[in-house]
């Protein structure tokens, strides 16, 4: 005996309609910066990440159009296309916020605060991850790794740094996002909008004045494997055994103190973090088994 489609609990309902065009204007102007992009590769199918970065600058999210528009113009499937968009989380599927707050929750900033963060944020926002605030200003994710975990606990604007994160900044943060105030990250380039970091990633200049200058690179604390591997000598500095018991001296008897024009990590200087703020204390709120 056979069952229906129905019986079985199956809806096969009706094919997906096409996705629709981009209007002529916005078609004309993405297939020019397209040729210009596929113009850098010598197979045109290894253009598919910037582009997909292009038609997410366009609506703010890579649309079943965007992928269609990239499709056409590398001659791909929109299955391949599709493949590609879903794998890597920097695409997204709906639509989001002008600023994308991610907070890394991996091993270290999680212990760091950044667990706490990440629950606060959400309750502050009234959004879970992956969702978007009512005036599409922000977007609130939790991502793997942020690669900057001597600055931990750290959260990313757009991809902008912004290290050695409490609570209470990061909710100012927000706060100073969706009202519009000027927001510095720690280092890097000064915030732009999503749409706007999609299109450098792209490929495209950052036309801002003063913007490519401003980018920086890592902090000290993150270079000094990089110096030790170029045979430079770190300069001698006395930590103390967190048990008080004995240590070595440098041989002439002194002691580093970092200049304040150092950066250093939440690990090695007197910074406030999640870690150190009395208010907000890292680690889990419940004892184990409640």
């Amino acid at each position: 005996m056979t069952t229906s489609s129905s019986e079985r609990g199956v809806s096969l309902g009706m094919p997906e309609l096409p996705a629709p065009a981009y209007p002529d204007d916005v078609r004309a102007r993405l297939e020019a910066d397209a040729r210009e992009i596929i113009a850098r590769y010598p197979d045109s199918r290894s253009a598919l990440l910037p582009l997909l970065h292009l038609v997410q600058s366009e609506e703010g999210h890579v649309t079943r159009t965007g992928m269609q528009f990239c499709a056409d113009v590398l001659q791909l499937t929109t299955a391949e296309v599709t493949a590609v968009a879903t794998f890597y989380t920097m695409y997204r599927r709906r639509p989001s916020g002008d600023y994308q707050v991610g907070v890394c929750t991996n091993t270290l900033c999680a212990v760091m605060g950044g667990d706490a963060i990440f629950e606060q944020l959400q309750e502050h926002l009234g959004i879970g991850n992956g969702e978007t605030t009512d005036d599409g200003k922000i977007t609130l994710e939790h991502i793997e790794c942020n690669a900057a975990c001597d600055f931990a606990p750290v959260v990313m604007v757009n991809w902008e740094f912004f290290d050695n994160q409490t609570v209470q900044s990061a909710k100012r943060l927000v706060d100073d996002l969706r009202i519009g105030h000027t927001v510095s990250p720690t280092r890097g380039a000064p915030l732009c909008t999503f749409k706007e970091t999609a299109r450098i990633l792209a490929g495209f200049p950052d036309e801002r004045d003063g913007a490519v200058e401003a980018s920086g690179s890592a902090g000290p604390a993150s270079l000094v494997g990089l110096r030790l591997a170029r045979g430079e000598t770190a300069p001698a500095r006395v930590v103390h055994p967190r048990d008080g018991g004995p240590h070595d001296e440098p041989q002439d008897g002194a002691v580093h103190e970092p200049s304040p024009a150092e950066h250093q990590s939440s690990h090695d200087a007197p910074q406030d973090t999640s870690a150190s703020d009395p208010a907000h204390p890292a680690g889990p709120t419940a004892e184990e088994g409640e």
